[in-house]
């Protein structure tokens, strides 16, 4: 076997190049939105219970670990000032892809679509989201656990979301894979040499919609501002585990 060489990662940071022919953070993501999906489309829609708990775990993985692990490196790398900016970007851009993507990636998809008439405004909000979480995936091992737990209630949430739209089970399959492969297409992205000097204000804008997504989570997690012992757990939980990775 050969030994891992060495790689200039979208930070300018150098790791250990995998060894693998398909590295992990191209595939478990895919993974994670294709599984799920295929689970809805065996229990006919159905989604399984506990589906709220892990979306709530999701957002408070996801929100600690880009505190702890993508903030830090992304103003090391820039120019604080410009990161910034670019965050406040990147929230900006998600509040205008949930006019597209009807808030799917947080956990509910409002309104309706048109029975039988595919959604094609809501796969593109969609599918630049999951471009835009991809950028940090490649050498953050703890970011791509978090995007995959995150990606399993969003799959069923929008699955079952997708199977009672009267869409046709091949047209329901093209949008789960296309969305499924925008993830890992962002971590290819990152690693095109044209995007390194800007790669730290792109983190930043991946950052911004990161935050936006994760604390959207966590509000609608109290719903209707009840106190709920068993999300504050999981968040908890969530948060704790991102520390101590």
């Amino acid at each position: 076997m050969l030994k891992a060489q060495k790689y200039i990662n979208f930070t300018g940071s150098i790791r250990p190049k995998p060894t693998t022919l398909i590295p992990w953070y191209l595939i478990l993501p895919a993974l994670a939105v294709l599984l799920s999906f295929l689970l809805l489309v065996l229990r006919g829609s159905e989604a399984p219970r506990g589906r709220d708990l892990l979306l709530s775990f999701s957002g408070a993985f996801l929100l600690a670990l880009t505190l702890l692990e993508l903030l830090p490196e992304a103003y090391t790398a820039g120019d604080p000032r410009l990161i910034g900016a670019f965050i406040g970007l990147g929230i900006l851009l998600q509040i205008i892809l949930e006019y597209f993507s009807r808030g799917a990636e947080h956990g509910h998809v409002h309104g309706v679509v048109p029975q039988g008439k595919f959604p094609w405004l809501l796969l593109l909000g969609l599918c630049i989201h999951a471009l835009l979480e991809g950028v940090p995936l490649r050498g953050h091992d703890g970011f791509l656990l978090a995007i995959v737990i995150h990606k399993i209630p969003v799959a069923l949430i929008l699955g079952g979301f997708l199977l009672r739209s009267g869409l046709s089970p091949s047209r329901c399959w093209f949008f789960m894979v296309l969305f499924a492969l925008m993830t890992p297409l962002g971590a290819l992205a990152a690693g095109i040499p044209l995007l390194e000097d800007l790669a730290p204000y792109l983190l930043g804008l991946v950052i911004g919609v990161l935050l936006h997504v994760a604390t959207v989570i966590l509000f609608e997690s109290s719903e209707g501002h009840t106190f709920n012992l068993r999300k504050l757990a999981v968040i908890v939980l969530g948060m704790v585990l991102a520390f101590l990775l």
